[in-house]
């Protein structure tokens, strides 16, 4: 597959490091700044192109018109849109992905409908962060949540704390512990390693799980594994950019949300648009604000500036003044694996959530969502099976019939409403939605291979 992409800042660079990493993608990056173009070149197997992406000449010179999938993800709006118009206009480009980050556009989805816009799927980064650290919000203690299946089915990553049922006990005894709940444990990390989920292993404190349920029988499960916490009501946001408003907006109705912006004007602004949420302005690593606002009584300080230093210190100061669970965003994968599990209960990656959505879009076979998992270590996948029996690598098989690549689990199928979890001897039945763990993204080629059908 032939993929552009327009831009090489942190989500721009995370994408290429994807797909080019899979052997049959042919990349090419397209942006400003020749220095970091050459510096993805030292690291990467791409063609880069420097000049702006929404000029037909350096589109053709990055080769759009062989080019099967457009992904702007520039730092401007218009240039991603006009980058898709040409694309469509000139080239016929059969997939255009967009970034969009101004509510401005995103607010009125007709923009976006058939025959207005040629964006053919666009992407909010802040809008999927803000949607990614609410889902964490509802669940304390869990390092990730995703959905599946509009939302019907959830896979979660939580770490196994003294005073869980099930910690000291084998994973066999999940089911004996909920009788009438189903569910699925997909892979469990031991200080960085991977461990096979058998029954017979037994769950130790601090290891990482993810297991999949169905969303009404979730908390079931999570509480196998944690001692019950009380519910997140009192939230301290640091940062009124674009991903601490929103969130705010997201949280004033139902959590005590207090948001502090270093800028004047800036929380001047944020305070007319929140209707119950408390503004401060101030320093979010300022601790003796933090003292007055009694951040020892918040169930959790979200960290969501521009700056991941400014994130790192302040969320690291909220944690040792009292803070019962502390959240930063960071961009850079080599600070957030330092820093997780060193004080900062989660890290938030914009561009390992952001390429989730995008992968959705790239993937061959019928692929309705692909969530990163562990930093991008593992990968979540959930995608459609069609044809009939024989004309499908799925369709007509038991689950322990479908030759899967090393590594990678089927962990449910949702057929229309209902939610199945995956046993060896379930049926895979036409246009179910079948979800894939992949503890290595080598093979996803190879899953990918298993949705087309006739192949």
């Amino acid at each position: 597959m032939n993929i552009l992409i327009l831009g090489a800042g942190q989500v721009g660079r995370t994408a290429a490091n994807q797909l080019a990493r899979e052997p049959a993608n042919e990349v090419t990056v397209v942006d400003t700044r020749e220095d970091v173009l050459r510096e993805l070149q030292d690291h990467l197997d791409i063609r880069t192109v420097s000049g702006n992406g929404s000029y037909p000449s350096v589109l053709e010179a990055a080769g759009i018109t062989d080019a099967d999938v457009l992904i702007a993800l520039t730092n401007s709006d218009e240039v991603n849109i006009v980058a898709c118009e040409i694309a469509s206009a000139l080239y016929r480009t059969p997939t255009r992905i967009a970034r969009i980050r101004s509510a401005e556009y995103t607010s009125h989805p007709k923009l976006f409908s058939e025959g207005v816009l040629a964006v053919g799927v666009w992407l909010s980064p802040e809008q999927l962060v803000t949607e990614y650290v609410a889902n964490l919000l509802r669940y304390p203690g869990a390092l990730q949540v995703v959905d599946f299946a509009d939302g019907r089915v959830q896979l979660v990553g939580v770490r196994a704390q003294r005073g869980g049922l099930l910690v000291g006990r084998q994973l066999r005894e999940l089911r004996e512990h909920l009788p009438n709940t189903d569910a699925r444990v997909a892979a469990i990390y031991r200080n960085e390693r991977l461990i096979q989920p058998d029954g017979d292993v037994q769950i130790e404190e601090e290891d990482e799980i993810f297991f999949i349920a169905a969303t009404d029988d979730l908390r079931k499960v999570f509480a196998e594994l944690r001692r019950k916490e009380d519910p997140v009501r009192r939230v301290v946001i640091a940062g009124g950019g674009n991903v601490g408003l929103r969130l705010a907006q997201s949280l004033q109705s139902t959590h005590q949300v207090k948001l502090i912006e270093r800028d004047v004007r800036r929380a001047h602004q944020i305070s007319e648009r929140l209707d119950n949420a408390i503004v401060l302005n101030g320093d979010a690593a300022d601790e003796q604000l933090l003292i007055e606002e009694n951040i020892d009584s918040a169930d959790v300080f979200v960290s969501l500036t521009n700056s991941e230093e400014a994130n790192i210190m302040s969320a690291l100061l909220a944690k040792r003044l009292g803070a019962r669970r502390v959240m930063a965003l960071v961009n850079r994968p080599t600070y957030g694996e330092l820093m997780e599990n060193r004080g900062i209960d989660v890290v938030i990656s914009p561009q390992t959530i952001t390429i989730g959505s995008l992968l959705a879009h790239v993937r061959r076979g019928d692929v309705v969502k692909v969530h990163s998992v562990r930093r991008g270590m593992a990968e979540a996948i959930e995608a459609i099976a069609h044809g009939g029996a024989g004309q499908s690598n799925l369709v007509g098989m038991r689950i322990e019939q479908v030759k899967l690549p090393e590594g990678a689990t089927i962990l449910a199928l949702v057929r229309e409403q209902q939610v199945i979890m995956a046993h060896h001897d379930t049926l895979i039945e036409p246009e179910d939605h079948v979800i894939v763990f992949v503890t290595d993204r080598r093979h996803v080629e190879a899953i990918e291979r298993l949705f087309q059908a006739g192949t």
